[in-house]
């Protein structure tokens, strides 16, 4: 048995979910739906589905056993309440709302419908984060006491990749792509004791043609199990992706740039023959990892077995993780919670945003 499983909205984003559906033996891709009749038209055709111009001739016309929304986030909510109401399960793209408020409508309406909704939150199933989340939740790294992330060299403010919507936001182009970041921090570290722990700094450094309150942020918050999380998040520059989890008995540092986890699990400070040990123990392990990264980019060239495919994508990681979990009946692999913390963070971020600086902003915090 397969999930009969759509896509509203046929923009850039919904190729990934259109081919991981098709390609996923777990699920048996029905139709495709977008308010652009050109655009829902050519991906129908691509995928060899049905097109729908509207999402209640969609809901009404199939049987859906999962929905996955890919349309603009304004949409999100009145789409997401049409299907919850109707008892398909949800995979929405990041942000999955505009507000707090919003974020929180979606989820008392999902808990009444008692229908399982999901955030797209891929880069927490890339090989490197997954053996990292292992270890943690294992227990091998002991008690974990801190994490910090670091993400620099993110798109500049002004930058269009998304559309020119983005220069409504308060930090542009740089702010969109925030939940990537905030949401990996969430899932390394945990959430927030509550929204007044949460500590925020932005500042803008450079000059735009735009108006632009921000373009590099700093997250402070502990968690109730009184883990002090912290990340640095920075437009611009060289690019840097580094998430360091530091235990009692380990502590690791993730490189989401070179996939790899490096491992410190003994005092290497004590003499010069430890560190340089150690160093080449780091050293070892970067040549593993690039090796091992370099084998699964082969593989998945010469194979189109799903398998493979999963692995070296992240959103089909998550896509045939999620499909299982409906399939029996389990937890969703990434629940609600994580995208309603993403979405508070970035509020208190917008909130610091308009208060530490002097320029107006168009961005209205709700």
């Amino acid at each position: 048995m397969t999930l009969d499983t759509a896509v509203v909205g046929a923009g850039s984003i919904s190729g990934l979910h259109l081919s991981g559906i098709k390609k996923n033996p777990l699920t048996s891709l029905v139709g495709v739906c977008d308010v652009d009749d050109q655009l829902v038209t050519e991906a129908a055709n691509e995928y060899e589905t049905n097109s729908y111009l509207d999402i209640d001739e969609l809901l009404s016309d199939q049987s859906l056993d999962w929905l996955h929304v890919c349309t603009p986030v304004q949409t999100h909510l009145d789409i997401s309440k049409k299907a919850i109401k109707a008892g398909v399960p949800l995979l929405i793209e990041k942000p999955v709302t505009e507000t707090v408020d919003e974020m929180e409508t979606l989820m008392e309406v999902a808990e009444e419908h008692d229908v399982p909704v999901s955030p797209v939150h891929q880069h927490l199933f890339r090989p490197a984060v997954l053996t990292a989340r292992e270890m943690i939740e294992s227990g091998e790294l002991g008690r974990i006491r801190g994490v910090d992330l670091v993400f620099t060299g993110n798109t500049l403010p002004d930058e269009v990749n998304r559309g020119s919507w983005v220069f409504d936001l308060p930090g542009g182009e740089f702010e969109e792509g925030l939940p990537h970041p905030i949401y990996l921090l969430l899932g390394h570290g945990g959430y927030p004791k509550d929204a007044s722990n949460i500590s925020v700094t932005t500042a803008l450094a450079n000059e735009y043609d735009h108006t632009f309150e921000y373009d590099t942020v700093q997250v402070q918050y502990s968690t109730v199990d009184d883990i002090v999380c912290s990340a640095t998040m920075m437009a611009g520059g060289r690019p840097k992706r580094l998430i360091h989890v530091h235990g009692e008995e380990k502590s690791i540092t993730i490189d989401l740039h070179l996939q790899m986890v490096q491992v410190i699990d003994s005092d290497y400070t004590r003499s010069p023959l430890t560190k340089t040990a150690q160093a080449f123990r780091y050293a070892g392990s970067r040549l593993a990892g690039v090796a091992q990264n370099a084998r699964l980019v082969l593989k998945t060239q010469m194979s189109d077995n799903w398998e493979t495919e999963k692995t070296g994508t992240s959103h089909y990681e998550q896509f045939d993780r999620t499909a299982k979990a409906l399939e029996v009946g389990a937890e969703m692999p990434v629940p609600l919670s994580s995208s309603r913390w993403t979405i508070q963070i970035m509020h208190e971020i917008r909130k610091a945003a308009t208060s530490q600086s002097n320029k107006s902003s168009k961005y209205t915090i709700q």
